[in-house]
């Protein structure tokens, strides 16, 4: 089980996204990784916005600059050079702790591997319940379960993890990123390890949970992913190739 960094950090909630906003956004963004050899431009100028209740796909070959791009809006990395904006709050310059503590309210996060995603002793109503208090709102039986029915996963509420399929898990995953109303979900290849009828249901369910209001923001190799985003962010060499 993975525990991801968003368990850390103060407890104030942001307000909830709103439709037509700016969820996220990256302004000349550039990221360099300095090795002992050399430097190496993983991200060059990226500008791009994300607006809330959209879902944008984030597309390109390995080495792309995918995940270095995912991982500075999920407030993980700062950008070399440039500005990032989550929840209409500037992050580039931000402190480690400034940043896990705007992580935990305003970014949701769903790994690749469902697993990684819970905690194997949490039901999945627990889970859901958790997620809301670390970002400082009180859990609601009903809008648990509203979340849950939405996702055809209510018949679940008192499961563990290892009681759900891959695809149940990460349905789950993807609730628990909701809970609190933050201002962006990322997913990193979230329908990577799942069969194609779990990777539908859970694309479903994001089709379904935006309309909550956060920007999903989906890096991924799958062909679906792309076909059921808004927008596109296509990325090669760390440049933008192409977005709609």
């Amino acid at each position: 089980m993975t525990l991801d960094p968003f368990l850390h950090g103060a407890s104030d909630p942001a307000p909830g996204p709103e439709h037509g906003q700016t969820a996220a956004s990256c302004t000349a963004v550039f990221k360099y990784y300095r090795t002992a050899d050399e430097e190496v431009l993983a991200l060059k100028g990226i500008d791009k916005d994300f607006p809330s209740g959209r879902v944008t796909a984030i597309v390109g070959p390995s080495g792309s600059g995918k995940s270095s791009l995912l991982r500075i809006l999920a407030c993980v990395d700062r950008p070399s050079d440039g500005y990032v904006r989550i929840g209409g709050v500037d992050v580039s310059d931000m402190r480690p702790r400034q940043r896990r503590a705007l992580r935990r309210r305003s970014v949701g996060y769903v790994f690749q591997d469902p697993i990684d995603n819970l905690i194997d002793y949490l039901s999945a109503a627990d889970q859901m319940r958790l997620a809301a208090r670390l970002r400082g709102v009180a859990p609601e039986e009903e809008e648990i379960r509203r979340v849950l029915r939405l996702l055809d996963i209510e018949a679940r509420i008192d499961h563990h993890p290892a009681q759900l399929s891959g695809g149940e898990q990460q349905r789950l995953a993807v609730a628990c990123a909701v809970m609190g109303r933050p201002a962006i979900v990322v997913a990193d290849e979230p329908t990577a390890e799942l069969d194609s009828a779990s990777a539908d249901g859970v694309l479903e369910a994001i089709h379904e949970l935006r309309t909550e209001g956060a920007a999903f923001i989906i890096s991924s190799h799958d062909p679906r992913v792309m076909e059921a985003a808004d927008h596109l962010l296509r990325l090669e060499h760390g440049e933008v190739v192409e977005t709609w």
